[in-house]
């Protein structure tokens, strides 16, 4: 059977039911087979097109010829050269808007499963040791980074392994930023972004926890003690609709809501400390990844019903595809054309 004529691999899944009674991650992984047969799909391309739809430039088609030939070390050793981060990438990034997007084998067929493929090295590698980073010497220059969110972690990884020093300030008890409180377990474990942060951590890079930039510490002062200075702060602040209810008790910005579940684990309360009230009926505004996220949460908390809200039509989603698969499989409606224009509540203040 020629490469074209092989069949892309399905990701191995929870059964829907099933896990909405846990957090666990709903995609299961790739086989060691099932990860040699998709790479085998790959055409090896004299241009390939992949590596230009990734933000990153991941060399893909040396990465998965070296899986083809059995060796996951080299294969690790091409993604990292490129990606600090590739097992939250392989989990959470739009392989099919950049990369898969881009592959050839996608004209007449189905993409290779870039994301997937890296997912599994990566995977492979946190299991078996991390490799140890090609460092330049040191330039004897310190720059610090606010934020250990994705962006900080990675330009903090990138600058460590140029030579230079770099502390992290994080506002947070726990680094990782959106990636710890805003994308939920079943989608990204908690240990699979530890795992990333002790690969930047191995590198020589400080974090900082509990400070905040603008209280503890000024810019100015950072300016004055560091060569260089990167804002790595992310999009925190929400957006509201500005309409009538919002203040309404039941009524959680997407980012409230995730983070008390997340990080503070609101699901497992009173074991711990943060609750969370959601009602038997939800309504999610929205429908980009951060409302689907909020969607299937809020039916493993134990809402009987949950719509997702949406002004535009199915297909103008911003949400990934899988995702949007995924939270249909689980039980989330979906309105489309749909726009609210006041949030109702009882005498007592409730939604």
């Amino acid at each position: 059977m020629s490469r074209r004529d092989l069949p892309r691999q399905d990701m191995p899944e929870q059964d829907s039911l099933l896990r909405l009674r846990n957090f666990d991650e709903v995609a299961l992984g790739y086989t060691a087979e099932m990860a040699d047969l998709e790479a085998r799909r790959c055409l090896q391309c004299r241009r390939p097109t992949c590596i230009d739809g990734c933000p990153v430039g991941v060399l893909i088609p040396q990465f998965l010829l070296a899986l083809q030939d059995g060796d996951l070390a080299e294969s690790a050793r091409i993604l990292k050269s490129r990606n600090n981060l590739p097992a939250i990438c392989g989990r959470v990034c739009p392989q099919e808007t950049q990369c898969e997007a881009t592959c050839v084998m996608g004209r007449r067929g189905e993409p290779i499963a870039i994301g997937r493929l890296e997912r599994f090295v990566a995977d492979w590698e946190r299991v078996h040791g991390s490799l140890e980073a090609e460092r330049q010497p040191p330039t004897g220059r310190r720059v610090a980074v606010i934020g250990a969110g994705p962006s900080g972690l990675t330009v903090a990884a990138d600058l460590a392994r140029a030579g230079h020093s770099v502390v992290i300030y994080e506002s947070l008890h726990r680094p990782g930023g959106v990636l710890m409180y805003g994308i939920p377990e079943f989608r990204l474990p908690k240990s699979v972004v530890d795992a990333e942060v002790r690969y930047v951590e191995g590198l020589g890079v400080e974090i900082k926890l509990n400070s905040v930039v603008g209280r503890l510490y000024s810019v100015d002062e950072l300016l004055r003690s560091y060569d260089g200075l990167y804002l790595g702060t992310g999009a925190g602040l929400s957006t509201w609709m500005g309409i009538p209810g919002e203040n309404l008790n039941g009524v959680f910005s997407a980012n409230e809501f995730l983070t008390r579940v997340n990080l503070m684990k609101a699901y497992r309360f009173p074991e711990y400390d943060t609750p969370v009230h959601i009602g038997q009926r939800v309504a999610v505004i929205g429908a980009g990844n951060v409302a689907i996220d909020s969607a299937r949460t809020a039916l493993r908390l134990g809402a009987r019903e949950v719509h997702v809200v949406y002004r535009r039509s199915s297909d103008e989603m911003p949400a990934r595809a899988e995702e949007v698969t995924h939270g249909r499989a689980e039980g989330v409606s979906f309105d489309f054309l749909a726009t609210p224009v006041a949030i109702l509540g009882d005498e007592k203040g409730w939604v």
